[in-house]
């Protein structure tokens, strides 16, 4: 069993990072984010506090994401339930309800999980842990890209998001102990996947 984690700042590259590191190796792949997205999506839904549904939500990650066996895969990324899962990350509440979830899932198999603080707190036992980097300009830039939104508004929230992040009570966001600072501005996706597995890999003969 491996769990190799990938954290860092919004439009750090993370999510295509790890799914891409999954594919290469073989593992099973793990948006903590899409966690979050989908707890702010059912709560928004409902007109509820993220904090009372949590615990409570049938929440499947994969290829997919599906909230009590409904596809909301595309729905979780809009601009809206953006911000209201980077207020509901903030809550010690919704992550408590949280991290037995992911740390459910982690406890078999080989897995690639990302967010901001996985190698910190879900799985600070993590055989490889690593924190994606990039110069603020190019992450708004690559968000905006994906989301085909203007780039100033981009980089508005997210300075904001990263702020909200960095200073929160709860598992602030931060480089874990005994990770692997990578700093991917300018650096292709394909390069950064590269580096990365080249290190699952080298961990992995270490170990053995």
């Amino acid at each position: 069993m491996t769990v190799v984690a990938i954290d860092g700042p919004a439009g750090a590259g993370k999510s295509s990072v790890a799914r891409g590191v999954a594919d290469a190796l073989g593992f099973t792949y793990l948006d903590s984010g899409a966690l979050y997205r989908t707890v702010a999506l059912a709560a928004l839904e409902r007109g509820v506090p993220p904090a009372s549904i949590a615990g409570e939500l049938a929440i499947e990650v994969g290829q997919r994401v599906l909230l009590d066996g409904r596809d909301v895969t595309t729905q979780i990324r809009t601009p809206e339930v953006s911000e209201a899962a980077s207020e509901a990350a903030s809550d010690p509440e919704v992550r408590k309800a949280l991290l037995g979830q992911q740390r459910r899932l982690l406890s078999g198999g080989d897995w690639v999980a990302e967010g901001r603080d996985i190698g910190t707190v879900v799985a600070p036992d993590a055989d490889l842990k690593v924190f994606l980097t990039a110069d603020p300009a190019e992450r708004a830039r690559r968000r905006a890209a994906e989301l085909g939104v203007d780039v100033d508004t981009v980089l508005a929230e997210q300075t904001i998001r990263d702020e909200r992040d960095r200073t929160r009570e709860h598992s602030p966001l931060k480089p874990a102990e005994g990770s692997v600072e990578l700093d991917t501005t300018g650096l292709t996706l394909e390069q950064v996947v590269a580096r990365v597995v080249e290190l699952v890999r080298a961990r992995r003969s270490t170990a053995h």
